[in-house]
Parts: C-alpha cells; sequence; structure tokens
C-alpha cells in the first residue's frame, strides 16, 4: 500500500498513461506492452526518492524553561535562608539579572542562540548560587562553635560578586552582539545606496 501511494509508482503511472496515449494513437504498433512498461519504469526511476522526515527539534528559546522553573525554585528557597544584608542584597541583583536574561521574549531567544551563555546562566542558577549560600551555612555553624579565621559572609559576599561579574559579563556580550549587528545593519544600507549623512556633512564648496 505504501508503495501504491509513493511518488515512483505515480510517476511511473503517469509515464504509462502516456504510453497507452501513444498505443491509441497508433505510434507503438505491436510492442506497446514494451513501450508502456518502459516507460513506467522510467517515470519510476525518475520519480525523486522517498525520504523520510526530518525531525522536530525543539525550538531553543524552549530550553530555558526549565532554568526559568529552576529560578523561580532558587528564589523561593533564598526568601527562607537567613542571610546578612550584604549578601541579600547582592544576590538580589544577581537573581534580578539573571531573571532579564530568562524573561521570555527577544532578550531570551538571543540567550538561546549562545550555548555558552545558556551554560553560564544554568550553572548559576542550578549549582553556584545553592552551593555558595549552603556552604555559607554550614561554615557559619562551625564558625560559631569555634570563632577564627575568615568570616563566611565575607567569603559569601565575594562568590556573590564573582558569579555577578561572570553574568554581567554575558549581557555584555549579548549588547555587543546586537550594537554590531545594529551597525552591519547600517553598512550594508549604506554600501547599498550611499550615505545621505555623508552628504549633509561634506562641508559647502567654497
Amino acid at each position: 500500500m505504501g508503495y501504491l501511494e509513493s511518488a515512483r509508482n505515480l510517476t511511473g503511472s503517469a509515464a504509462a498513461l502516456g504510453g497507452l496515449a501513444l498505443t491509441f494513437a497508433g505510434f507503438a504498433g505491436a510492442y506497446w506492452p514494451v513501450v508502456v512498461g518502459g516507460l513506467y519504469g522510467a517515470g519510476a526511476l525518475l520519480a525523486p526518492p522517498r525520504r523520510p522526515p526530518a525531525p522536530a527539534f525543539e525550538e531553543p528559546s524552549s530550553r530555558l524553561d526549565e532554568v526559568r522553573a529552576d529560578l523561580v525554585t532558587l528564589r523561593a528557597y533564598l526568601d527562607r535562608v537567613d542571610l546578612p544584608p550584604g549578601a541579600t542584597e547582592r544576590l538580589a541583583a544577581l537573581t534580578g539579572l539573571l531573571e532579564g536574561l530568562l524573561a521570555p521574549g527577544w532578550v531570551s531567544e538571543a540567550l538561546a542562540d549562545d550555548p555558552e551563555g545558556v551554560h553560564v546562566v544554568a550553572r548559576a542558577v542550578r549549582r553556584d548560587v545553592p552551593e555558595s549560600v549552603d556552604t555559607y551555612l554550614r561554615t557559619r555553624w562551625w564558625t560559631r562553635l569555634a570563632p577564627g579565621g575568615r568570616a563566611p559572609e565575607e567569603e559569601l559576599e565575594r562568590q556573590v560578586v564573582l558569579l555577578h561579574g561572570e553574568t554581567q559579563q554575558l549581557v555584555d556580550a549579548l549588547r555587543e552582539a546586537e550594537e554590531l549587528r545594529q551597525r552591519s545593519h547600517t553598512k550594508y544600507l549604506e554600501d547599498r545606496g550611499g550615505s545621505p549623512w555623508a552628504e549633509k556633512e561634506r562641508p559647502p564648496e567654497p
């Protein structure tokens, strides 16, 4: 049944019908079966081969849906833990930056086209921030039993500053890519039709 509906059979059948038309017109003579069969075979061979459908993968931006959900979970976790004010403010700035990158729309679409950027964001949400906070909470408990050494609050704030700087670098890179795209389009328009701005800026001839 699959072959009957295939392009090869349909093309061959159309060619065979053309052979029958030639037979009825008197061109094939006694060899009409050979002509019809030959035209069918030629049509079947010339027909495009059957190809399997290409796999339909998800859109790149849809890969960020799970990271968005994980960010919501992370923010709920941060709201429950007891953190120093300085670290709380820095974490709020960091999570706000991550939320802006992951917000549905053209920003997250630009992020989705950058696999390394997606990795940076997912790593910050799923591993770096939770590990920094959890390590701080455990270290603070030990520090209460045995005071001394570097304050865990300072270590936590330093980690969050580093993570914020890494995320800010990603934001800057995405912005620079958009600026480059804009300048490239300007250059394309100038090359295509000249630059009216250059004409306006040209000093008048004496």
